[in-house]
């Protein structure tokens, strides 16, 4: 029989020469049996070891499992508003402030809130000056400013804030949930969101308490935040004092009906709140003779919550893997591109050089050739023959233009930040897709600003970038179809260049991952899908910003940002 040692190192040698795909599958299920050993073990373990203590400890037996029952309310409680408190932190993360200020956008994703989440009753976006900017809910509080309101001034300095239950404008009980969002850039602002408080009264229900029993939270300042069997409403002050304790303690005392009870309570860590769970003492010696039953209950919701705990880990952890292998393979990609690349460029360079030397001979032979046709007197046919030889000048000057474009391709191997004009860019970029065009038949339209300001960046990197776009924007078109580039001044800190094609278009899903390394829609063979990745982390790294619109059987424009100095974050 193999130990526990050699089943443990089996698990933990995870092979490497398997298949991407193969061995994802077996680190998942490797991970996921070993934290299920490590946490199932104690678990039982532990269930035994309280059966039997138990039975020697009637005290213990008695006070246990209301411990147990308060911490693992608490727990529903605080993974509740954890989880709220988390969601509208991603949105205030997720979203921009202009997206979150648009009202159409934010009743979007406050409708697919409420979708996903239950009890949310409105999702607000607050300015840094505390004026309520855009609102999605059943109330109208647009304008309403929140300035000199505690929980405006705790978010500032907290970043967060979970309000105790209150009835407020919406004369229900509920909750307010805000987080502040800053910016690198020093921006911030706040999104604020309310629940009702009909979830906290289906975690009580779900607790299944007997008709004597009782379970309800209150404040630290003693005010009811659930209703009460039996001592009071919603907001109203509670007669019970409790010692601050944040693990769950069990006292026994008379409550003010004058029975005697155990009262069990635990403070929350992160809130106001306490949770308070109060027993007869007559019903609670009913517990030994249920006790097995009850183990048994603890043991499957704890064999399920580590599960379903240690599934949703391992997803994670394996998602994390593959991005983590998936950016290893984009820089070995990217690395060797550039390689080859820099081989062209090399390769280019010397073609140019060579095939200049005899150009500059046929340049000087047809030039001295047409000065003696042009002095000679008597030549028969002098016309015909002065048109040849500017038919060969005309075409070393052609095989001259393409020469320079093939020095400049190799130039830009060779990082470089200078002052550029970039329609002159554009033009040199475009030269090499000239005839690619003509043969698909597609119009080239040229829409630039001639105004523009020169500007400091990387020839060779803008130059791919162009490159990219452009062979996308024909590889987007069978047989016909035009592309138009167009440049602009966005404002004082960016120029902008667009291209724009009559393509096929793309869906709405396509354009969630057209810039994810590998992903590609052409067909097999006919592209790395590292083209749009590497054009965003150019833009990326020289300060930039790119755009993308697109529809399906319509077309798609690029929009690409350009700084008008220098970024400091450039990686150049």
């Amino acid at each position: 029989m193999r130990s526990l040692k050699d089943i443990l190192s089996h698990l933990l040698d995870i092979p490497d020469e398997r298949t991407t795909p193969e061995r994802y599958h077996i680190v998942r299920r490797n991970i996921a049996i070993l934290m299920l050993i490590i946490t199932l073990v104690p678990l039982a373990l532990m269930t035994v070891i309280n059966y039997f203590e138990y039975q020697t400890a009637l005290r213990n037996e008695i006070l246990a499992p209301m411990r147990t029952l308060v911490n693992k309310a608490k727990y529903s409680f605080e993974l509740f508003l954890a989880g709220r408190l988390s969601t509208v932190n991603f949105i205030a993360s997720a979203y921009t402030y202009e997206e979150l200020a648009d009202e159409k956008n934010l009743n979007r994703i406050f409708r697919v809130l409420k979708k996903e989440f239950e009890g949310f009753v409105d999702l607000g976006l607050i300015d840094s000056r505390g004026t309520q900017v855009s609102y999605a809910g059943p109330y109208d509080l647009h304008g309403k400013n929140y300035v000199g309101q505690g929980w405006f001034e705790q978010v500032k300095v907290n970043g967060h804030y979970t309000s105790d239950v209150f009835l407020g404008y919406r004369r229900f009980p509920h909750v307010a949930i805000a987080v502040q969002h800053i910016t690198d850039d020093g921006r911030e602002w706040i999104v604020r969101a309310t629940i009702n408080t009909a979830k906290f009264d289906d975690l009580i229900s779900s607790m299944n308490l007997d008709p004597e029993s009782d379970a309800f939270l209150i404040n630290q300042q003693g005010v009811f935040q659930t209703k009460s069997k039996f001592y009071g409403e919603v907001l109203d002050q509670s007669p019970l004092v409790l010692p601050k304790s944040f693990d769950p303690t069990v006292i026994e005392k008379k409550d003010p009906l004058g029975r005697d009870v155990f009262l069990a309570y635990s403070y929350f860590n992160r809130t106001d709140f306490i949770f308070v769970l109060i027993k007869p003492r007559s019903e609670v010696m009913k517990a030994w003779y249920t006790l097995r039953a009850d183990l048994l209950v603890v043991f499957l919701i704890g064999l399920v919550a580590i599960i379903v705990v240690v599934l949703r880990l391992t997803d994670i952890m394996m998602k994390r893997m593959k991005e983590s292998d998936d950016k290893r393979l984009l820089a070995m990609r990217e690395m060797e591109h550039s390689h080859k690349l820099s081989s062209i460029g090399r390769l280019a360079a010397g073609v140019a050089h060579e095939v200049n030397n005899p150009l500059a001979i046929i340049n000087e032979k047809a030039g001295l050739i047409k000065d003696l046709i042009e002095f000679a007197t008597n030549f028969p046919d002098k016309e015909k023959f002065l048109n040849l030889v500017g038919a060969i000048i005309q075409s070393v000057e052609r095989c001259r233009t393409i020469t320079h474009r093939l020095l400049g391709f190799a130039r830009r191997m060779d990082v470089e930040i200078q002052i550029l004009d970039i329609n002159d860019v554009i033009r040199e970029t475009l030269g090499f897709l000239e005839k690619e065009a003509l043969y698909k038949g597609v119009t080239i339209n040229l829409n630039l600003d001639e105004t523009l300001p020169r500007v400091p960046s990387d020839r060779g990197q803008l130059q791919q970038v162009f490159l990219n776009l452009l062979n996308n924007a024909l590889a987007a078109m069978d047989k016909g179809g035009a592309v138009s580039i167009s440049s602009f001044t966005r404002d004082d800190k960016m120029l902008g260049v667009t291209v724009e094609d009559t393509g096929q278009g793309m869906s709405e899903e396509t354009l969630k991952h057209i810039f994810e390394p590998f992903f590609t829609t052409k067909k097999a063979g006919q592209g790395t899908g590292l083209g749009l990745s590497i054009t965003y982390g150019i833009i990326k790294r020289l300060g930039g910003d790119i755009e993308v619109q697109s529809r399906l059987g319509e077309g798609t424009r690029f929009t690409v940002y350009i700084p008008k100095e220098t970024p400091e974050q450039a990686g150049l």
